[in-house]
C-alpha cells in the first residue's frame, strides 16, 4: 500500500513579478496605466458612445518625479466588486468581463505589471459614485510568497471625484533619472501619447503630464479624386466575424523632390509620419511603422525606401470582443500570426504597391511633378471613405470578402521612360560602399545603388 503526500505547487511571488515586468519597456507600462483610464472613460460614456466626442471631461493626469510615479484620472473608478475579485489578480480569471465593451485589455496582467515595473510601494485610491477603497502593496507583500490577499480599506472619500489614483514610490533604479528627462525619456513619452492615443484624444479625452496638456497628432491624406482622376487614397472595408475593419493608404504630403530625397537618406527627414498606423478600438498599438510587419518588403512590395516618404496608411479594428483584435500581451504590437491580421494584410500590401508603384513613375523632379505637388488638398483620414461614392466602391469575393476603393491615380507624360541598371559586385566591396554612405554595412544593394546613382546624377547636373 503506498504512501500520498502533497508536493508544494504555489507560484513564487517573485517569479511572477520579476517575469511579468522583465519583457515590458517603461514606456510601456506608463501606457498600459492609461490604457485603464480610457476602459474606465469607455464604462462612463453611456448615451454619449455615439457622439463625435463622447470622452469630452474625461482625462488623465501623469506626474513622473525623482521620488514618486503617480497617475489620475476621473474615469468613473473601480467597482468594489472588481476590486476584490478581479483587478489585483495577476491573471485574467474572467473572460468574459467588458465583453460589451471596446476595450483592449484582454489578459489582466497590465496595472499589476506596469506598477512592478515602476517601483516596490504603491498604493491605490479608487472612487465610484457608489463606494470607495484604498489598497496600499508595500514591499513586504512583495516579498512574502505566503500572503496573496490584499486588505482593502472601504473608504467612500477616497478621493474627491469618482476616478481612480495609482501612486507608486520607492522606484526601481534608474528611473528617477529617467523620469528627470536626462534621457529625453519624458519628451519621448509625451510624443507616443499624442501618437497613440490621438484618436482617442480626437474624441475628447484629455492627458496631461505634469501639468502640460498634450495635443493628438492629426492624420491627414491628401484627396484630389478630380472625377476619379485624381490623388485619392485606397480604401479597403469589411467585417469579419466579430471585427469590424477599416483600412485607408495614400500620401500624406507631396512627392519629395530630388534634394528632398537626399536628406532623408542621409537621416534628415523634416517631417517623416509615414508607415502604417495599426488602431485597435480607438487604441494606436502601432505607428508609423516601415517594416515587414506591416507589409513593407514582402511579396511584390518592396522595402521600405526614403523615396515612399509620403505614402501612410491607417487600419482600424474594432470589436467589443478584445480578444478578437490581432493585439500582443503588451497592447503596443500587432500578433503578425493572426489570421485575422494575415488576411487584412493582403489588402495593406495591395494598397501599398499601388502607391509604390505611383511614387516610382513619378521619382524623376520634373515641372510636370512640381505641378502635381502644387495642388494637393487634404482631409482627415477617417473622413476619407464618406467622401467616396457609393458605385466607385467594388466588392471584393476573394478571401473574407468586403468591399474596396481603388483610385485611378494620374501617370506622367512618358516621354522618358526608366530603364533598368542591372550590374553585380562583390558583396564585401558593397557593404563597404554603404558603410561609407550610410555608416551601415548591411544597407541593401538597391539602396547603394541608388545612392551612388543619385549621387553622380547631381553631379551631371551641375
Amino acid at each position: 500500500m503506498s504512501n500520498t503526500v502533497k508536493a508544494n505547487a504555489s507560484p513564487a511571488k517573485r517569479f511572477f513579478v520579476e517575469m511579468l515586468t522583465r519583457d515590458i519597456e517603461l514606456q510601456d507600462s506608463i501606457l498600459d496605466l492609461l490604457d485603464n483610464c480610457v476602459d474606465g472613460a469607455m464604462r462612463s460614456v453611456d448615451g454619449k458612445a455615439r457622439t463625435s466626442k463622447p470622452y469630452k471631461g474625461c482625462v488623465a493626469w501623469i506626474t513622473l518625479a525623482s521620488d514618486h510615479f503617480q497617475i489620475l484620472d476621473n474615469c468613473g473608478g473601480i467597482p468594489l466588486d472588481l476590486a476584490q475579485t478581479y483587478a489585483f489578480r495577476l491573471g485574467r480569471p474572467d473572460p468574459q468581463r467588458d465583453k460589451d465593451l471596446p476595450t483592449v485589455g484582454v489578459y489582466g496582467i497590465g496595472m499589476k505589471r506596469a506598477v512592478f515595473k515602476m517601483g516596490r510601494n504603491i498604493q491605490i485610491n479608487s472612487r465610484t459614485k457608489s463606494d470607495g477603497f484604498i489598497v496600499n502593496i508595500p514591499p513586504t507583500w512583495l516579498d512574502s510568497d505566503n500572503d496573496w490577499e490584499l486588505p482593502l480599506e472601504l473608504d467612500n472619500d477616497a478621493l474627491d471625484k469618482p476616478g481612480t489614483l495609482i501612486r507608486v514610490e520607492e522606484l526601481r533604479d534608474g528611473i528617477p533619472r529617467l523620469f528627470g528627462n536626462e534621457t529625453g525619456f519624458v519628451d519621448k513619452l509625451k510624443a507616443s501619447i499624442s501618437a497613440y492615443y490621438s484618436y482617442i484624444m480626437e474624441k475628447g479625452f484629455q492627458v496631461w503630464i505634469n501639468g502640460e496638456k498634450l495635443a493628438p497628432i492629426h492624420s491627414n491624406l491628401i484627396f484630389d479624386d478630380k472625377n476619379n482622376a485624381g490623388i485619392a487614397p485606397f480604401l479597403y472595408q469589411a467585417k469579419i466575424g466579430e471585427v469590424s475593419v477599416e483600412l485607408t493608404v495614400g500620401l500624406y504630403r507631396p512627392l519629395p523632390k530630388d534634394e528632398e530625397d537626399e536628406e532623408a537618406l542621409e537621416g534628415r527627414p523634416s517631417s517623416e509620419h509615414a508607415g502604417w498606423t495599426i488602431v485597435c478600438n480607438d487604441r494606436v498599438v502601432l505607428y508609423a511603422d516601415k517594416t515587414r510587419a506591416t507589409g513593407w518588403g514582402e511579396a511584390t512590395v518592396p522595402q521600405y525606401h526614403t523615396q515612399f516618404i509620403s505614402i501612410a496608411g491607417t487600419v482600424i479594428f474594432k470589436s467589443n470582443d478584445a480578444s478578437k483584435l490581432p493585439l500582443t500581451t503588451t497592447k503596443r504590437g500587432i500578433d503578425g500570426n493572426s489570421e485575422l491580421y494575415l488576411a487584412v494584410k493582403e489588402y495593406m500590401r495591395e494598397g501599398l504597391k499601388h502607391f509604390t508603384d505611383f511614387t516610382n513613375k513619378w521619382k524623376k523632379s520634373t515641372k510636370e511633378l512640381s505641378q502635381l505637388n502644387s495642388s494637393s488638398p487634404t482631409v482627415r483620414t477617417e473622413s476619407v471613405s464618406a467622401l467616396v461614392p457609393q458605385d466607385k466602391w467594388t466588392t471584393v469575393s476573394r478571401g473574407v470578402g468586403g468591399k474596396r476603393f481603388k483610385p485611378n491615380l494620374p501617370l506622367p507624360k512618358d516621354d522618358d521612360p526608366n530603364k533598368v541598371i542591372k550590374f553585380s559586385r562583390p558583396a564585401s566591396e558593397i557593404a563597404e560602399v554603404a558603410e561609407m554612405l550610410f555608416d551601415d554595412p548591411d544597407r541593401s544593394p538597391m539602396d547603394v545603388g541608388m545612392k551612388c546613382f543619385d549621387d553622380a546624377l547631381r553631379r551631371a547636373r551641375k
